[in-house]
């Protein structure tokens, strides 16, 4: 059931996760996405931006606005994940060219001036690096007093990292940013605070192949969509719905190559949980916590510390979100997604 319009800012590294967190947002009619930034992470950023537009394209979206972000992180060299996400960031997927172009102005541009045009009303969501956040906060210092809140995807607080063993990718890749934004939302009251979905709760949001069937049966695509640990690397989906048939390729991916880190065949979706949370809050329990990013240790660079009871004498800066209902998140996506995509397909 929608709500209220709620305007977002959507800043992603598209990634299979990422790209199921825009189909559920489009899928989404209370969400107004004023704008799409792209930054590198999962793949390089004109891949990245690439993937959004053909993703918009293939949906048959409105003109929404693409920018192209940063390139590199703030002080260290680009990481990509291909191994996890694919050559083109969207595992077995191959979207046909939208023919969309990218907007005139940068992702640092776009978020500066869209939250000066709707002071107050308007949501950041991040699903990658927090490079081109960063990059705006340190043209307008105001910024996060100018957003209504912010949900970021990263970390791993009481938690395994996904990337080292105490670090989350997002946050990896570019630590530096990671703190800087952290920081900048220091001193900001209950309400307004970050609401961080780090691994302690997205590794519970675990997809599986009965999701996939379930998104196909809800779209009406036929034949019946069905994905096994069993098809070979070069097996594609037949199912007759376009944006399922593409979804299942890419999530099919995701899935092999959770598999071959023995986690199962099943695929997190880190992303699509946190854009929920944009929309819904209160999906999500939380606990304040102060939170900083460790930058110069050996084994520890990228990690997010966070100080549950006060040992730094310093605010909360983020309220961290630490327990879901992983079956209601996964009915109300499938229904929203399953009815977007028959609706588009």
């Amino acid at each position: 059931m929608s709500g209220p319009t709620q305007r977002l800012i959507v800043d992603v590294d598209t990634g299979i996760d990422d790209s199921l967190a825009l189909l559920y947002l489009l899928a989404s009619p209370e969400a107004e996405i004023l704008g799409i930034a792209s930054t590198a992470g999962n793949v390089p950023v004109e891949q990245v931006a690439a993937n959004n537009l053909n993703w918009l394209g293939l949906c048959r979206a409105p003109d929404i606005e693409v920018a192209l972000g940063a390139r590199v992180p703030l002080d260290c060299a680009l990481r990509t994940t291909e191994d996890t996400h694919g050559p083109q960031g969207i595992g077995y997927a191959v979207l046909p060219d939208s023919g969309r172009s990218l907007s005139e102005r940068d992702a640092t541009t776009m978020w500066v001036e869209l939250v000066r045009e709707h002071p107050g009303e308007v949501t950041g969501l991040v699903t990658g690096p927090l490079t081109n956040l960063a990059l705006a906060i340190r043209a307008e210092p105001e910024l996060p007093r100018l957003l209504h809140r912010l949900v970021v995807m990263g970390g791993a607080y009481n938690h395994p990292g996904n990337t080292t063993p105490t670090t989350e990718w997002n946050v990896s890749v570019d630590p530096e940013a990671a703190k800087e934004v952290f920081d900048a939302f220091s001193g900001l009251p209950e309400g307004r605070r970050p609401i961080l979905c780090g691994l302690d709760i997205t590794e519970t949001i675990e997809m599986t192949p009965d999701h996939v069937r379930r998104l196909a049966e809800a779209a009406g695509s036929v034949p019946a969509e069905v994905i096994s640990p069993e098809d070979a690397p070069h097996i594609r989906s037949r199912t007759s719905n376009p944006v399922i048939r593409h979804l299942s390729d890419a999530i099919r991916f995701y899935m092999d190559f959770h598999r071959s880190h023995n986690q199962g065949f099943i695929a997190h979706m880190h992303d699509p949980f946190a854009a929920a949370v944009a929309l819904n809050p209160d999906l999500a329990r939380t606990r304040p916590a102060t939170v900083d990013v460790e930058l110069q240790g050996t084994l520890t660079r990228g990690t997010t510390v966070a100080d549950w009871v006060g040992h730094w004498n310093r605010e909360p800066n983020a309220d961290i979100a630490v327990s879901t209902d992983p079956a209601t998140f996964f009915d109300d996506l499938v229904d929203r997604v399953g009815r977007y995509a028959k609706s588009v397909g």
